[in-house]
């Protein structure tokens, strides 16, 4: 489940972590009060569950009243990547020094959760990642023993950060303590701004909570706004599928997490992009993949769809059922590659005989396939 920055910096905050002063406005009028309050330079920003806000023009600054009336009114309707901004954050601006990066993430591999860390905050950091991978400098935890602040301070100074080093040691500690306590699976801190006057605050934040720990957290579970996120998630989530929208053209259907990620880093691999990541999960019958199958298709940027399944519990005949339901009533208009193999593997072959299906050994082979047929990434 996706938080608003707001919402995440009133977690930090309760963990300790200074962010600046700020409260949320649903209207221009609203906006202009709260910086008349807080009598100084603020920020507007949009609230919605998407990246890239400052360069949509969902974040601009305001030095006076009259001038955040105006600049939240810009902002308040605007259509950033599919979401209308309904509401804004007005903040006290931060009078910035230096801008760090923070975050942690679960690695799936280590099993840890790792810790990432770079003097390059305020950017992209998906860009850092790609093209100076350097810069970034990763540390998986241990979770029987936590980050120590010992070894906080350590992090900081192999990551050069400058500053007062133990504030921003604490600070790294103190994020973890947040990401265990609400169970997130991603907590980021970008950017973490070391202040002229030589304070270290979170002048921005990005938190993540696990869906499956949610029910240890009613009172999180009530900070969801359906109506802010994205109408397929809301979709899949309602069908009980691990959804997550993407910004690639190639559906993605797998059964088990560990499978669809890499189905979809197959995807990257060979020059494509996948549009989503869909878990039907273990023993899926037919009508569950002919359902996983109507939500992907309504993403209009998919322009074809990878099903990769790997029958244990789950048969590949029932996967074979579902999809050919779905060709029959005529949702399944678009190609499809699909890679099935173990339980009932040879059935499910049988029954797509002569349906244009394309059906490939190997996952990487049906991964070549479906971004030759949907022209690669866009």
């Amino acid at each position: 489940m996706n938080l608003h920055e707001y919402q995440a910096k009133e977690i930090l905050a309760k963990y300790g972590i200074p962010v600046p002063p700020g409260r949320i406005a649903y209207t221009a009028d609203e906006a202009k009060q709260i910086a008349t309050e807080f009598g100084d330079t603020v920020v507007i920003k949009a609230q919605v569950h998407t990246g890239g806000r400052g360069k949509a023009g969902g974040v601009k600054l305001a030095k006076t009243p009259e001038e955040a009336r105006e600049k939240a009114g810009q902002i308040l309707g605007l259509n950033i990547k599919g979401f209308i901004t309904k509401k804004v954050l007005v903040a006290k601006a931060v009078d910035i020094a230096k801008e760090y990066y923070a975050g942690l993430i679960l690695d799936r591999v280590t099993q840890r959760v790792v810790l990432m860390l770079s003097k390059e905050g305020g950017v992209d950091i998906e860009e850092v990642a790609a093209e100076r991978p350097e810069a970034i400098i990763k540390y998986p935890i241990d979770p029987h023993k936590g980050l120590r602040p010992f070894q906080a301070r350590e992090l900081v100074k192999q990551a050069g950060l400058e500053g007062n080093l133990n504030k921003l040691a604490q600070i790294l500690v103190q994020l973890y303590h947040a990401y265990e306590g609400i169970d997130a699976s991603t907590a980021e801190i970008n950017p973490l701004v070391v202040t002229a006057g030589g304070d270290v605050v979170a002048a921005d934040a990005k938190i993540v909570l696990d869906d499956n720990a949610l029910y240890r957290h009613p009172e999180l579970s009530r900070l969801r706004e359906e109506e802010a996120e994205h109408p397929l998630e809301v979709e899949a989530s309602n069908y009980g599928f691990a959804y997550v929208k993407l910004e690639g053209n190639v559906g993605i259907i797998g059964n088990g997490a560990g499978l669809v990620m890499y189905t979809l880093d197959l995807v990257q691999r060979v020059g494509g992009k996948a549009a989503n990541f869909l878990d039907i999960g273990g023993g899926a019958k037919a009508d569950i993949v002919y359902n996983a199958l109507k939500v992907v298709l309504k993403d209009p940027d998919v322009k074809g769809v990878f099903i990769n399944i790997f029958g244990g519990i789950t048969r590949a005949d029932e996967v074979a059922k579902g999809v050919i339901r779905a060709m029959d009533e005529g949702i399944l208009t678009k190609p499809v590659a699909m890679r099935v193999a173990g339980t009932a593997e040879e059935e499910a072959k049988k029954l797509l005989e002569g349906r244009p299906i394309y059906m490939y050994p190997t996952s990487i082979e049906a991964a070549k396939a479906i971004v030759a047929m949907t022209g690669g990434a866009r």
